[in-house]
């Protein structure tokens, strides 16, 4: 074993019990190619006396044949145990270890540094409590170093150590390690690890891995065996908030009912009340179940079964919390994914969602950004990639019950599955969009408040101004002169004796809507504004001229929806983009071709026509005054106009 214990030879039992009581600790390494992952893991095992001497031999066989250092002893060969590993000198699938010290019991995942087997990395990742990042002394801070460093803050692991591996090619010198520590702080500066710390080591020679190193006395630290021995995980683990997602339906006769699964987070008691969900069903713990007996408490990672007092429904991905304490429900979700397949994603298209015991079919519908790893920049992309990042929206074809995986990662997470091949595509991590944008959801959510009518009629409105209220969405492309229709027939209902009012999309964002960006959900939420405030004019009795451009089909039928379909009309002015260019005098489409503005309609992202608009107006060929014409036609033949 990896330490020594009288119990062994004493009483097996008793040293099996201790065993069994100490803390786990799941740890990765990570970190660019030949940084030394392997060979750490192998010095560890080696220097803390975890390797049988058959197998110490057999490595050192191994080492004249297929080792990288010149016939002698290779760590790295402890855990690279494909043939296609040891003849490359590479990791490539993540490598399972297990030992123990007198303090802590540990499992370590040697995860692979070439980009192309991101996925592999990320999946080792999933359920560790630390990572340690591995840097070459001699090359710093690389493009994979990064993609790691992002990949583990992005999973939720608190606690990383930035191990500076290979200190004895750069003569141990300490100006080399604090250059590397203060370009990673830089850098980790704008990921989410609460914990971060350094250590300067020589994973080959054993420097600062179990013991400390005589050649880096300036090094006041622990060595990296003391640091995962110490290190504090007791907080991390979600004690609050109970989560019990309901795997079987256990049924041996008829006189026991038990509901069986893994307690995702929180603890439970016999006798705490509970809540089914989705019925909502209430009851109470009646015993918890377990193959060595009944539990007085259980808390996670137990997998227990759960009996009720009462008889209520409840299946297979349902869940059980309390009723205090409720996660939520949606069907529409966004979400950060890992794509893991070869076949790029495709949006729209039909995917299993796996999330705890649940299973639900959904698209993801957007994708709003792709994340640069290297910049940490939001980037636009038609699609993600192998081993590529990015923010997408999803639409499920039913409500599942789930948490932020920032706030709780077992049920938070989730993988995507191909319905044809069965493969696991992607890794998804919940995002809470309390925190972040709601565009897409606040369409949807309906006034508490009822309806309060005044004393004037819209009947008495109609007679006083000669017209019905009704919104006049006016769409198409940057210079495609919508602000000079909108205005000309405000002008021309003006002259004629009505009443109405322009909602220019540029005067808006100066004032109603000018925190709001370019992207699709901001977008969404500004005509979502905008469309408020229109039906509150249509309320008044006016014509609400709305000049925006509103690319997408989507949101403009949700503002026909939100302002109702009677009131509504979408009128497209439909000119080349090439004419549009020509009158750019504000030079907005030189920017989005430089890269300057991003989501730019026609340039950067798309456009889409309107399917079926009431009037739609090619101003390459008509004039102002033309398209105000037939505008005006168009009111009185539907008697808007009196």
């Amino acid at each position: 074993m990896s330490h020594q214990s009288d119990l062994i030879a004493t009483d097996i039992n008793a040293y099996l019990e201790q065993h069994e009581r100490k803390e786990l600790l799941r740890f990765i390494t990570c970190g660019s190619v030949d940084d030394g992952k392997s060979t750490l893991i192998g010095r560890l095992l080696y220097d803390s006396k975890m390797i049988y001497e058959d197998h110490l031999a057999k490595l050192k066989k191994d080492s004249a044949v297929h080792g990288t250092t010149g016939g002698d002893f290779d760590p790295a060969l402890l855990t690279d145990g494909l043939k296609a590993e040891r003849e490359q000198g590479i990791t490539i699938d993540v490598a399972y270890r297990y030992f123990s010290t007198q303090k802590r019991k540990f499992i370590i995942a040697d995860t692979p540094g070439h980009e192309q087997y991101t996925r592999n990395m990320a999946t080792g990742a999933s359920t560790a409590d630390l990572a340690i990042i591995l840097v070459d002394a001699r090359h710093g801070v690389l493009t994979q170093t990064k993609r790691h460093s992002f990949i583990v803050s992005l999973l939720g692991i608190k606690h990383v150590l930035v191990a500076i591996n290979k200190m004895d090619l750069v003569d141990f010198k300490q100006e080399r390690f604090e250059e590397i520590r203060d370009e990673y702080k830089q850098f980790a500066s704008r990921l989410d690890i609460p914990d971060l710390h350094f250590i300067p080591i020589s994973a080959l020679m054993g420097d600062n891995v179990v013991d400390p190193s005589q050649n880096m006395a300036w090094h006041n630290g622990s060595t990296l065996m003391n640091f995962l021995e110490t290190v504090y995980i007791g907080s991390d683990k979600n004690l609050q908030d109970f989560r019990f997602p309901v795997q079987y339906v256990l049924r041996p006769n008829l006189d026991f009912r038990g509901f069986s699964g893994t307690v995702a987070s929180g603890i439970i008691r016999k006798g705490d009340e509970v809540m089914v969900l989705p019925s909502r069903k209430t009851s109470k713990v009646k015993e918890i179940v377990t193959f060595d007996g009944k539990l007085e408490e259980a808390h996670a990672p137990l997998s227990v079964t759960l009996t009720l007092e009462d008889e209520i429904d409840c299946s297979r991905g349902d869940m059980i919390v309390r009723p205090g304490n409720v996660p939520k429900q949606r069907q529409k979700l966004d979400a950060m994914l890992v794509w893991m397949s070869d076949e790029a994603m495709v949006p729209g298209k039909q995917y299993l969602f796996k999330q705890t015991t649940k299973v639900a079919t959904g698209t993801i519908t957007t994708l709003r950004y792709q994340v640069d790893v290297n910049t940490l920049h939001r980037q636009d992309a038609p699609t993600v990639q192998l081993n590529e990042i990015g923010r997408v929206a999803l639409s499920l074809s039913e409500p599942v019950i789930f948490d932020s995986y920032k706030k709780n990662r077992g049920t938070g997470a989730f993988i995507v599955v191909d319905r044809i091949t069965n493969v696991t595509v992607a890794a998804g991590m919940i995002i809470d969009r309390d925190s972040e944008d709601e565009a897409d959801d606040l369409w949807s959510v309906e006034s508490e408040q009822s309806e309060k009518r005044g004393s004037v009629t819209a009947e008495e409105r109609e007679a006083r101004f000669g017209q019905k209220a009704v919104s006049l969405l006016i769409t198409g492309l940057t210079g495609s002169g919508k602000t000079s229709v909108a205005y000309a027939l405000e002008r021309r209902l003006f002259d004629m004796g009505r009443a109405s009012a322009v909602l220019d999309g540029v005067n808006i964002r100066r004032g109603l809507t000018k925190e709001l960006g370019f992207t699709a959900e901001q977008r969404s939420e500004n005509l979502r504004r905008s469309s408020e405030v229109a039906k509150l004019m249509n309320g008044a009795g006016l014509i609400a001229i709305c000049a925006f451009v509103a690319p997408s089909e989507d949101v403009r039928q949700k503002a026909a929806h939100s302002i109702g379909e009677e009131q509504f009309m979408v009128i497209h002015l439909d000119a080349p983009i090439d004419i549009c260019r020509e009158r750019d005098d504000q030079g907005m489409y030189a920017k989005a071709d430089a890269g300057e503005i991003v989501n730019f309609p026609g340039v950067s992202s798309e456009y889409e026509s309107p399917a079926d608009p009431a009037l739609k107006l090619n101003t390459a060929v008509l004039s102002v005054d033309e398209c105000v014409d037939r505008i005006i036609g168009l009111l009185e033949e539907r008697d808007i106009l009196a």
